[in-house]
């Protein structure tokens, strides 16, 4: 199959939402970054694959993050344009895919800091969500005065989850101030019991057809009492009177998580590998 190389232009903003939207799971960060792009809310670079008929086969955004989505021949062209996108922080996708490029890349590419080789993609819709209280227990938006608390929790998380040697300093700005602000729109979800937070998600980015929660962490003093099972149901209840359906991935060998979000009604609709590099 021949493909050719486009960067995304507006004469292209429809037909590539529709095109993602036919994984909606696997592509729900490539739909926002494209959404993002045509309101005008932020620049990136971002390709497709264009095929003989001129209809698009794949999706690639470079920066920060690496992801991608698209046909092997469009996996293939992608690989073919990373020696002028160097230094990421994350290669993450669909399995498959991530495979295939690496094999392509890793020939002129420095090696991953860590391989999450499986992470199960997971997805829940209204009919499958289940109901779960523990009196007391509540999920509600966070307020502006818990950005702290949010922040420092985020940093015991990602330095777990990410196996870094030292904490990062998430009061601080950026980051801080990026707390705030998705407090602010309503991105930053908690679950309260006996007035403490003891439940942490976020709605890291989101398509017409899905949105996918991140950050999920249950301080480890608050585990083994059923709080997070009913505060994750509660929020994903509130979220879903107004977004189709939501999605998540988690390491498979997190089965403490992967049990909390079946408990919910998740369910496995895929599988990615997420390469770290120091970047």
């Amino acid at each position: 199959m021949s493909i050719r190389i486009e960067r995304l232009a507006p004469k292209y903003y429809a037909d590539t939402l529709t095109y993602l939207d036919s994984a909606p799971f696997e592509n729900v960060f490539l739909s926002y970054v494209v959404m993002m792009i045509r309101d005008s809310t932020f620049d990136r670079i971002v390709y497709l694959a264009l095929d003989e008929r001129e209809a698009i086969v794949g999706v690639c955004t470079f920066g920060r993050q690496v992801v991608f989505s698209g046909t092997d021949a469009a996996i293939d062209a992608f690989a073919a344009l990373a020696q002028r996108h160097p230094g990421e922080a994350m290669i993450v996708a669909p399995s498959h895919a991530v495979n295939r490029y690496w094999d392509h890349v890793m020939v002129h590419h420095p090696l991953p800091r860590l391989v999450r080789e499986r992470q199960w993609l997971m997805a829940l819709d209204p009919t499958r969500r289940v109901d779960i209280s523990v009196p007391g227990v509540i999920g509600r938006v966070a307020r502006a005065d818990e950005w702290q608390t949010i922040a420092a929790n985020s940093a015991e998380m990602v330095t777990g989850e990410l196996q870094l040697a030292q904490k990062p300093n998430f009061l601080s700005d950026p980051y801080g101030a990026n707390v705030r602000i998705a407090i602010d729109r309503q991105r930053e979800w908690v679950g309260e019991a006996e007035s403490q937070l003891v439940f942490f998600c976020n709605i890291g980015c989101w398509s017409e057809k899905t949105a996918q929660l991140q950050g999920i962490w249950t301080p480890p003093e608050f585990r083994g009492k059923g709080y997070a099972s009913a505060a994750f149901s509660s929020i994903c209840k509130q979220l879903l009177e107004r977004i189709p359906s939501l999605t998540l991935y988690v390491n498979d060998f997190n089965e403490r998580a992967i049990a909390l979000y079946e408990r919910v009604g998740f369910v496995r609709v895929g599988m990615f590998t997420t390469l770290l590099f120091d970047a």
